[in-house]
């Protein structure tokens, strides 16, 4: 007798977004679910004291949100903010803090099939902050956890 074969069903993988955004000549991105909004890059006032990493803060709506550089926190050659420039206003554990970001190129939905390790390349400080890689436009882009860079930042308990 016959074997009969069904059809397979096709099960579309369930996507997650990412907003894709540059940093000097790379690509990089954050899941979507950490990112409430994307301002323009408003003025910033500085904080004495403050790292480095920490330009300032910003008036949001009347809200003193602060501003972390990502081209300080990833060793990046330092670059001058211009009208593409944005602030990537992220929350994670309750944390809400802005990402100074070169510019906002996109939102898409990744299955999670498309997202591999990091590279063994990447040094270990940038390693500990990020969670994968994928393409974007035949470009590879770094996935950033902002859970991890907040806490890279985060004075350590005595």
């Amino acid at each position: 007798m016959e074997e009969q074969t069904r059809p397979e069903a096709v099960v579309e993988e369930e996507k997650a977004k990412f907003v894709i955004f540059s940093l000097h000549d790379g690509l990089y991105a954050f899941a979507g679910g950490d990112v409430k909004e994307i301002l323009p890059a408003l003025e910033v006032f500085p904080v004495p004291g403050a790292p480095q990493s920490v330009p300032g803060v910003i008036n949001n709506r009347g809200d003193i949100e602060a501003v972390i550089d990502l081209r300080v926190v990833l060793g990046l050659h330092p670059g001058e903010r211009t009208e593409r420039s944005r602030i990537v206003m992220t929350e994670k554990a309750g944390v809400r803090s802005g990402m100074l970001v070169d510019s906002v190129l996109d939102v898409v939905d990744l299955p999670p099939s498309s997202i591999k390790p990091p590279l063994a390349t990447l040094d270990d400080a940038t390693r500990k902050l990020v969670t994968g890689e994928t393409l974007y436009r035949d470009r590879s882009v770094v996935l950033l956890e902002v859970h991890r860079i907040i806490e890279v930042l985060r004075p350590h308990e005595r």
